[in-house]
């Protein structure tokens, strides 16, 4: 399925293109938010457990397609992605995907400091300040890749 723009509207503009240099620095810091998930002990399943629920909570139909994928190369199962928006009410997370998961929508809902608070004690808790933090920065990187995706309108093509 294409993205189509309605009657009267402007054509979106792939702002990624339209000032790469921009993107460019975006994709360095997601490079660097990886290589300190993977420093700090953050698995990549959990690291792509926390892009697609910032994406669901966005509705990026663009990145919960590309995370999706990845997260199926990581060896995420399609039953757990399946489940990933209620995912307080299985057993199908460990302890610390619970926590990067709260940490991750604490993130995306930034108004809620309640919540920050809770989802922060939980996490140390179960997660080291180290992963706590990479945690934290990748659900901030996904939310700006949002940004870019949504604003742009990036299309999801049908595959097949």
């Amino acid at each position: 399925m294409t993205s189509t723009v309605p009657a009267g509207a402007t054509r979106p503009i792939f702002i990624d293109k339209q000032s790469p240099k921009a993107y460019r620095a975006l994709v360095q810091t997601s490079e660097a938010v990886r290589a300190v998930a993977a420093e700090a002990g953050l698995d990549r399943v959990l690291v792509e457990l926390v892009n697609l629920r910032v994406s669901q909570l966005n509705g990026c139909a663009y990145c919960l397609h590309l995370h999706t994928r990845a997260a199926l190369r990581a060896g995420d199962t399609p039953q757990r992605l399946g489940v990933l928006a209620a995912w307080r009410d299985t057993d199908l997370f460990t302890p610390a995907e619970r926590a990067a998961l709260a940490l991750a929508e604490a993130t995306t809902a930034a108004t809620d400091g309640a919540a920050q608070d809770a989802a922060r004690a939980a996490a140390r808790e179960v997660l080291t300040d180290d992963q706590t933090a990479a945690a934290i920065w990748v659900a901030v990187t996904i939310n700006a890749f949002n940004r870019v995706s949504i604003m742009s309108r990036h299309p999801v093509r049908a595959e097949g």
